[in-house]
């Protein structure tokens, strides 16, 4: 349960920033307004941020007494501290810039003069986006589904803050670990430490194939 629990968790936050993510990357790419600007920083900021610290405020957010865990609470009859809807929450909000930030380098390759020959020729902007933008950065698509991926399978600071440690619920792959350490129970740690060192080497190899300039993909990734 514990895998089908961590894949679920990675699998849905990928999947969900994918359909979020994507609009507001080509956004962030091509906006100059001071708001995107703001908003870049904003969007990194788990990258340098302690997780504990996410996690804590996020704890105080899910909690009954904060406006936003009550009303989750009175909506759906469940808390949503330490539940998989919340670790799913969390999971977002960590895992966001995860999948922003190689989407900002794929859209910024984009040439504006395919964009603007294509205008010229009568397509909207919709059709520019999915027969244009989004076949030359399919390798950003592909790394930043990776990344997201493999980042949140193997989270734990705000896992832990916010999900707790619930079989079947919010137990992942780095609660299980850290309880076989404190349980003294090594061979099990081995085994599920190796495991996470290979998936951890597997897609290191995956990013560095799809940086190689001679993938064709109309954009160089930049790990």
């Amino acid at each position: 349960m514990t895998v089908v629990t961590s894949v679920q968790l990675a699998g849905l936050t990928t999947l969900i920033l994918l359909f979020i993510g994507t609009p507001l990357a080509w956004w962030l790419a091509r906006s100059s307004s001071l708001l995107a600007s703001c908003c870049i920083p904003l969007i990194a900021l788990p990258l340098v941020l302690p997780p504990t610290v996410i996690g804590f405020y996020l704890l105080l957010a899910f909690s009954p007494e904060h406006w936003f865990g009550a009303t989750w609470l009175m909506l759906f009859d469940r808390p949503l501290a330490f539940s998989f809807e919340g670790l799913l929450l969390g999971s977002l909000i960590y895992s966001l810039p995860f999948f922003i930030q190689p989407m900002l380098v794929a859209f910024r390759d984009i040439p504006e003069g395919l964009l603007d020959a294509a205008s010229t020729l009568g397509a909207n902007g919709r059709d520019r986006f999915f027969n244009i933008v989004i076949p030359l950065s399919r390798n950003g698509f592909l790394v930043a589904c990776t990344l997201t991926f493999a980042h949140t399978l193997g989270e734990f600071g705000i896992v832990l803050m916010i999900g707790g440690n619930i079989p079947g619920e919010t137990r992942v792959l780095s609660i299980a670990l850290f309880d076989y350490v404190e349980t003294l129970d090594y061979t099990r740690a081995h085994r599920l430490a190796l495991g996470l060192i290979g998936f951890s080497l597997l897609t290191l190899m995956v990013l560095q194939w799809l940086a190689k300039p001679g993938q064709k993909n109309g954009t160089q990734q930049r790990l």
